[in-house]
């Protein structure tokens, strides 16, 4: 049988937003074997090797905002998200907002273990 993977598509954006889900994907996948993350830039400018990966394994979508601009891409690429989350509507339940583009202060780190926690919760949903 084949290992069963969830594949993380982290917003892009240059927002406080975009920074923490990129880096609680990071961390995340790191942490795991069953877990991979995937480029949005890639994905978008349609890099050779990205189109399979897409299709391969089911992609939990971690969007900055409203915007869902990672649903939106892959959308655009024939692909329908396994599960899509918000990262602004997470963190507002918890008082919490990133405030950097770039570095991770204290409460940006405070926001990705919020997210990881997320994350790590719905892989495990999928036996991931």
């Amino acid at each position: 049988m084949k290992d069963k993977k969830l594949a993380l598509a982290p917003c892009s954006g240059m927002s406080p937003y975009g920074l923490v889900t990129r880096a609680a994907s990071s961390d995340t996948v790191e942490e795991s074997d069953k877990l991979i993350s995937i480029c949005m830039g890639a994905t978008s400018a349609d890099r050779e090797g990205f189109r399979d990966l897409i299709k391969k394994y089911p992609i939990l979508a971690i969007n900055g905002c409203e915007g869902s601009c990672v649903d939106k891409i892959l959308e655009h690429k024939g692909v329908k998200v396994a599960e899509s989350i918000n990262a602004l509507e997470i963190l507002d339940k918890q008082n919490l907002k990133p405030t950097d583009v770039s570095r991770l202060d204290e409460e940006g780190e405070k926001c990705v273990e919020v997210l990881k926690k997320k994350i790590k919760e719905i892989a495990a949903e999928r036996d991931c």
